[in-house]
């Protein structure tokens, strides 16, 4: 699988200080925006309801427009299925369809800020009956000086893929050791190591965040492997290399 799948829902054209990208831009603070809207003709125990927990960043509307379709993108749960046209829309026709028993949370958190780059960690929780829902996790690596998010063209050397993925299965056997999995012969079969596209540019490291049921059962979550900067000296494009990592 090429990296630019991977990075999807980072580079959705539809979703401290370090040295990233030369000058040190301010530190900017997002306006949180939350609701949440229950069905009004519910009349169980347990009504469905789409909560909100969202972001806008005053004078950046193309931010804006990639967080709220990033989180419209982890709505879809059929594919080929089109993009509501709004959160609000989504939930009017969410709650109208099924008044009962299913939920729906999402959320989207700016998690680091560099000199250029923003770093929001988008969230959901699509709950549809049963024992629990389903989790998801996505990351927008977002560039101010070039108004929108970091696509693998922008992050990789030519031939870069291919180290940088051994770098993460070099990260993936530290995670098992971290976890005493390391000797548990049938946790490897049975969760071998994957690539993904939860990955985040953070200021002293970049993260690499799984979806549940990828490399570890349910029960543990969401996984998160760390892959150091100077391992990616010769992977990253030297603008994303702080000089002192």
């Amino acid at each position: 699988m090429r990296l630019y799948t991977l990075f999807a829902l980072a580079c959705l054209p539809l979703l401290g200080a370090c040295q990233f990208l030369g000058g040190q831009s301010d530190q900017l603070r997002p306006q949180r925006i939350t609701w949440e809207q229950r069905a009004d003709a519910c009349q169980g125990e347990r009504c469905s309801l789409v909560n909100v927990d969202t972001l806008q960043f005053a004078e950046q509307p193309p931010l804006n427009a990639l967080i709220e379709r990033a989180l419209l993108a982890m709505t879809v749960e059929q594919a080929e299925a089109p993009l509501p046209a709004s959160l609000q829309a989504y939930s009017a026709e969410q709650l109208q369809r099924a008044p009962q028993g299913q939920e729906t949370w999402l959320q989207a958190k700016l998690v680091d800020q560099h000199d250029d780059l923003l770093v929001i960690e988008l969230s959901s929780y699509l709950y549809r009956g049963g024992a629990h829902g389903m989790p998801g996790r996505a990351f927008i690596n977002y560039s101010l000086s070039r108004q929108r998010a970091l696509q693998p063209s922008d992050l990789l050397l030519p031939g870069g893929e291919e180290t940088f993925w051994q770098a993460a299965r070099e990260a993936h056997q530290r995670w098992l050791r971290e976890q005493e999995f390391e000797q548990d012969v049938a946790l490897r079969n049975n969760w071998p190591f994957e690539k993904t596209a939860n990955i985040a540019l953070l200021r002293d490291k970049v993260l690499l965040k799984y979806d549940v049921y990828t490399i570890a059962p349910y029960s543990m979550g969401h996984p998160t492997l760390s892959i150091p900067y100077s391992r990616l000296r010769k992977v990253l494009r030297p603008e994303f290399l702080p000089a002192q990592k």
